[in-house]
């Protein structure tokens, strides 16, 4: 098919750098945009550190589809200039309340990223993933895959938690015995496992604990850090779950690192007493590198809470809706992220409607409902001091790179 002819390059959409597959024109409605939909489903294609291609090749869209924001264009500016042209600030995480379009936004960042010219990866914490289905391309199977479609490398990766959990069953009955036993002796307390084993609780202590979907998450921001297989990485955007995954994800740091503390203490008391014991008995003391483990596991701890804390290299992103309700939720997530020191500068309102003069009854009480929640950020003060971002509503959905590209262009600018 053809190139779409450019109509009114006054349009309040129009880009320039959508020329070949975007049209654009004035409407009561809004803007009507031509976009390329999303590349055709190519499976999953795990890579290593050596198989990332930087190829900066520009792809073409293959068909057209019909996007119609049903916004009026909005002045508020998310100063992506500076979010792409620092070179400290690599990490940024998109949060809120659950279906405020979290995925959307951190899908199109991260798109308008790679056509910036930053090597970028997405990540989805979420245990229900959605990612795939925003860039309409599978995207499981917990490895790193290549999105097709911007012009700059971007990848992808959904967290796997039941792989996780199956690799932590495994690992807990290796070498004939449970994890915990295994652990346990290593810290000097083997008669207490054997006490344990009487109760039969071996098979309790081994199932996989609450919080292990924010571990695994933590798990893979330690490997963002250390593995050069993320070094090629200049931004990575993390999709998060809704409001209470995320705040247990950016505390999990502090109360492993409290935890790993207490154990290392208690460690060392044991240490102590049963090397009193054995020089009486003249027996030598084999010392277990467990504490050693849990040091450096504490190291590890400490340096991801540095990272979400660090306003030079990441950032928090709330996303909302103009919702009461909504409103009302993301004011207690800033205030939560405030208390565990997490920088926060943005507020993104989804799905607004624009003012209209000949309306239904139903979308001129939606108006109102919106104003009112908008009303309430100004004067919210955990959200009024926040660079305000607002989002269009749009007929279809945005999926695919061209929908996602489209949108983001509206958001991030």
């Amino acid at each position: 098919m053809a190139p779409a002819t450019i109509i009114s390059s006054s349009s309040p959409f129009f880009s320039p750098s959508l020329g070949n597959v975007f049209s654009a024109t004035n409407s009561r409605a809004g803007a009507v945009g031509f976009l390329g939909f999303a590349p055709k489903f190519q499976a999953p294609n795990p890579l290593t550190a050596t198989s990332i291609s930087l190829s900066t090749a520009r792809k073409t869209s293959r068909s057209l589809l019909q996007v119609r924001s049903v916004a009026a264009p909005v002045e508020d500016v998310a100063e992506f200039d500076d979010m792409v042209s620092g070179t400290q600030r690599k990490y940024y995480m998109l949060g809120g309340k659950g279906g405020v379009g979290k995925t959307s936004c951190a899908a199109s960042l991260a798109v308008k990223f790679a056509n910036s010219g930053h090597p970028t990866l997405v990540v989805s914490t979420d245990p229900a993933h959605s990612l795939s289905d925003s860039f309409a391309q599978d995207l499981t199977g917990g490895t790193l895959v290549q999105v097709e479609g911007p012009d700059y490398p971007l990848f992808a990766l959904e967290l796997n938690p039941e792989k996780a959990r199956e690799e932590f069953r495994t690992a807990s009955k290796q070498n004939g015995g449970t994890g915990v036993k295994d652990f346990m002796e290593d810290m000097g307390l083997g008669m207490l496992v054997e006490q344990l084993g009487e109760l039969k609780l071996g098979e309790l202590l081994d199932t996989p604990p609450p919080g292990l979907d924010e571990a695994i998450a933590i798990s893979k921001v330690i490997q963002f850090l250390e593995s050069e297989e993320y070094n090629m990485f200049t931004r990575i955007v993390f999709d998060t779950a809704p409001t209470g995954h995320t705040l247990r994800l950016l505390s999990l740091p502090d109360f492993l690192d409290a935890s790993i503390g207490k154990i290392l203490k208690l460690k060392q008391k044991i240490t102590s007493a049963t090397s009193a014991i054995k020089s009486v008995f003249g027996k030598e003391e084999k010392r277990p590198d467990a504490a050693d483990k849990l040091e450096k596991l504490r190291e590890r701890m400490i340096k991801v809470r540095e990272l979400f804390r660090d306003v030079d290299s990441t950032e928090f992103v709330i996303v909302t809706i103009p919702t009461v309700m909504a409103v009302s939720e993301s004011s207690r997530l800033r205030a939560s992220l405030e208390k565990e020191n997490v920088p926060v500068k943005r507020l993104i309102v989804n799905q607004l409607l624009p003012p209209s003069v000949s309306d239904c009854k139903f979308c001129a009480m939606r108006r109102k409902d919106q104003a009112r929640a908008l009303d309430m950020i100004q004067d919210d003060p955990e959200l009024s001091t926040l660079r305000l971002i607002k989002a269009p509503l749009v007929d279809v959905e945005i999926r695919g790179v061209p929908a996602l590209k489209f949108i983001g262009d509206i958001i991030w600018k």
